[in-house]
């Protein structure tokens, strides 16, 4: 009988398993599949859902509230760029400047900010920047901030800010200047518009 019973043992090890237990393993492989798929949408829906309960509740003025679990969201997906970006956003309307600064950082340096989230960090950093004294990188981000959204005169202000506080007083009132001439509804001031743009070019200058 032994003999018997290794003989049908070594025909099924040469013909392989049945067909039946192709479609089970088949099956599973499939299964497993499905259930890491299902597992991946359900962890982006915890994370949408986490990250809107956190704007809502800064939005509401529960900044502290923000704060706890953004900066847990940051942990959990550290290479979230709208992640750090909100994390940095709370933390500067806290006054925790200088604790925004990375998470300003890691947004900028990630991918996936909608053109007016990436302005808004660009702005947050420059000006973040300015106040803590770093007037050079603040000059550096919001120029290139400037040269990547020309038409956006907050930008500008502030950048206009920290020329002056780097001692470029004369590039800082022409910015500025510029930047009434075009954008002022004063119409006193609008009828001096191409006196005010020409005159912004150098103050020195006389006749």
């Amino acid at each position: 009988m032994y003999a018997s019973m290794q003989s049908g043992f070594r025909g099924w090890a040469r013909s392989g398993p049945r067909d039946g237990s192709k479609s089970g393993s088949a099956n599973e492989t499939m299964g497993m599949r499905m259930g890491m798929g299902q597992l991946s949408e359900n962890k982006n829906e915890s994370r949408d859902e986490l990250l809107a309960e956190a704007v809502r509740l800064r939005e509401a003025g529960r900044k502290e509230e923000a704060r706890e679990r953004l900066v847990a969201l940051s942990a959990q997906w550290p290479q979230d760029a709208e992640v750090a970006y909100q994390t940095a956003w709370v933390h500067d309307t806290l006054g925790l400047e200088a604790e925004a600064v990375p998470y300003y950082e890691r947004a900028l340096a990630g991918k996936g900010l909608s053109d007016e989230d990436r302005r808004g960090a660009l702005l947050g950093l420059g000006s973040t920047y300015r106040i803590l004294g770093r007037y050079a990188e603040a000059v550096a981000t919001l120029g290139d901030a400037t040269a990547e959204f020309p038409d956006d005169g907050a930008l500008k202000t502030f950048l206009a800010m920290a020329l002056y506080n780097t001692g470029r007083t004369h590039d800082a009132m022409e910015l500025l200047l510029t930047l009434l001439a075009a954008t002022t509804r004063d119409p006193e001031i609008a009828g001096y518009r191409p006196a005010i743009e020409e005159y912004a070019k150098d103050l020195h200058a006389t006749v």
